[in-house]
């Protein structure tokens, strides 16, 4: 029963709807023991000959009318407290769906999807059978039980009643014992199923690749291995399932042994009538519902708890990335500078970036260059704020980063990542996804700067063209263009390109770059890349190498220094003459 109480905070706010829909359910159970009561009457004005055919038209018509009453009154409190149960699997699934986009970038590196996409579809599914299913089980047997234990003990025999009831402590023992065995499997069971949510998930995001190394017939086995747990799992919780129906079922039949043997001996001792006897039986078979219901709610219950369990544990996640209590309601502008001291990442101890101290000037670009892995996206992402900084600080217009809403800051960067994520939409509703009131003319005049427009004018469709999931149905530097569009569409105070112009050609960079140059006057671009072609042309040039930059400066005197940079440089250039030559 502790779910409930621990849902008590949405029992309060539907209070209204569950008491209205609690009354209509007590009073259909008071409704439900009249019919046995007129049943025994009967039997005994029929033993007696004293039935005539007008009171058992009365007879008929009060049965007619309660039928009916029973079947509206039904109908409502099944609207009210089934229909509160989906209001809470929405307000929970809403205060997932709001936590995961708050949750930082480290909590994602340690959970799965297919696990994140169970807990929102499955978990939340029990909850909400524990707040319908569950609250109706528990008032209807309750209610019904205990209205017709009432009857039966001041209407018909009390003896008769405290006999019937012996086998009913036993009943509770199991099924309590029962309650515990299927919280500990339906737990594992939910796991096992989220494991293989994420394995099919990442199955089909990775088909291409599966097929590429001809790998299909091992994923398959994996799959099946995973499949086989989920069923082994599942019948661990259905053997524990099917131990309450048996159960319930043979200590009612120890009920109704006991009420023929001894209800028999009071009619021929003449404490009972013929048809008290008749109604007893009939309230006992009453009794059977509750039974079997109490059994059916321990079931939903442990299962429901242990969904709130798993889901409760997610929201308690903590948010790393905060707002200040008094920070900037503004989009940040201004001079750029980062004074980072060390930074590492979270729940690791080596430090990724260390001594890093540069400056750029409003309507400047910059350009970071390095090895692979050497720090580059990190400093980057430092920028965004998916990572504080413990020791250093970075600014904008003379203000910390954390100084300023993260809302509004994020405003002000454009971002174009590595990983080109496209929705499966439209290429204009791509576009304008950080302004979907964007006009035509301004999504279009975006596609231009990122010279993908002359492209999507090809596309079946323009840009009304469905690009398929994660944009499967373009080329990369296609995908990289309408991202670089998109982040240009509200003419940010910052851009961020972290390597976004790796797929595409030296001409088509060169436009997209001259495009920048002539429309981005004013504001800051940050440019990431191993192509150095991309970055010649920035007021500011650093090079990271473990951790730290070992060179900075313009393109003239980079070169001038003879370091790695011009090292790369010179590389790049012969081997692009060499490309050329062999043409």
């Amino acid at each position: 029963m502790k779910i409930f109480l621990q849902l008590g905070w949405f029992f309060k706010r539907e209070k209204k709807a569950y008491i209205t829909g609690v009354l209509l359910l007590m009073l259909v159970a008071v409704l439900q023991l009249i019919p046995p009561k007129m049943i025994g009457l009967l039997a005994d004005q029929m033993k007696n000959r004293t039935l005539t055919k007008t009171q058992l038209g009365k007879w008929i018509l009060v049965l007619i009318v309660i039928a009916l009453l029973i079947y509206v009154l039904r109908y409502y409190w099944r609207l009210m407290i089934f229909g509160s149960s989906v209001k809470l699997s929405r307000i929970l699934r809403n205060q997932l769906y709001t936590h995961f986009t708050n949750l930082s970038p480290s909590f994602y590196q340690k959970r799965r999807i297919g696990d994140l996409m169970a807990h929102a579809t499955n978990d939340i599914q029990a909850i909400q059978q524990t707040a319908g299913t569950g609250v109706l089980t528990l008032v209807d047997s309750l209610t019904t039980g205990s209205f017709v234990v009432l009857t039966m003990a001041f209407t018909v025999s009390w003896k008769l009643t405290l006999i019937c009831l012996i086998p009913m402590p036993l009943m509770a023992l199991l099924t309590s014992y029962y309650g515990k065995l299927l919280h500990r499997s339906f737990q594992k069971a939910q796991e096992a199923f989220s494991s293989l949510n994420d394995k099919t998930q990442e199955s089909i995001m990775g088909i291409k690749v599966l097929k590429t190394f001809g790998q299909e017939q091992e994923d398959i086995e994996d799959f099946r291995k995973q499949s086989e747990d989920v069923v082994e799992k599942n019948i661990v919780v259905a053997k524990i399932d099917s131990l309450y129906d048996p159960t319930i079922n043979a200590i009612v039949g120890v009920s109704f042994f006991l009420s023929i043997v001894f209800g028999a001996k009071y009619v021929l001792a003449g404490e009972l009538t013929i048809g008290g006897l008749i109604s007893f039986t009939t309230y006992l078979g009453l009794l059977v519902w509750p039974m079997l219901a109490f059994g059916f709610l321990f079931n939903v219950l442990e299962r429901g708890r242990a969904s709130y369990d798993r889901v409760r544990l997610l929201l308690e996640e903590k948010t790393d990335i905060k707002d200040l209590p008094h920070a900037v309601d503004k989009i940040p502008t201004g001079d750029l500078q980062f004074h980072i001291k060390e930074f590492t990442f979270p729940e690791e101890t080596k430090p990724v970036l260390q001594d890093l101290s540069f400056s750029l000037k409003k309507g400047e670009t910059l350009g970071i260059v390095g090895k692979t892995g050497a720090g580059k996206t990190t400093l980057l992402k430092l920028l965004i704020r998916e990572y504080d900084i413990d020791k250093g600080e970075i600014t904008i217009g003379g203000k910390r980063l954390q100084e300023y809403k993260l809302e509004k800051l994020r405003e002000a960067i454009g971002y174009v990542p590595q990983d080109h994520f496209l929705f499966s939409s439209t290429v204009a509703e791509n576009i304008c996804f950080g302004d979907p009131e964007a006009s035509m003319e301004e999504i279009i005049e975006a596609a231009k700067i990122a010279a993908i427009h002359e492209d999507i004018l090809t596309f079946p469709h323009g840009y009304e063209t469905v690009v398929g999931e994660r944009g499967v149905s373009l080329s990369g530097g296609q995908r990289q263009r309408i991202s670089i569009a998109r982040a240009l569409l509200n003419s940010p105070e910052i851009i961020i390109l972290d390597d976004a112009l790796s797929a595409v050609d030296a001409k088509t960079e060169a436009a997209i770059l001259q495009a920048f140059k002539q429309n981005r006057h004013g504001k800051m671009n940050l440019i990431t890349a191993h192509r150095l072609s991309a970055i010649q042309h920035a007021d500011l040039i650093i090079v990271l190498d473990d951790k730290k930059i070992v060179e900075q400066g313009t393109h003239v005197e980079l070169m001038e220094g003879g370091g790695w940079y011009a090292q790369m440089y010179r590389q790049q250039q012969l081997e692009e003459l060499v490309e050329k030559g062999g043409m």
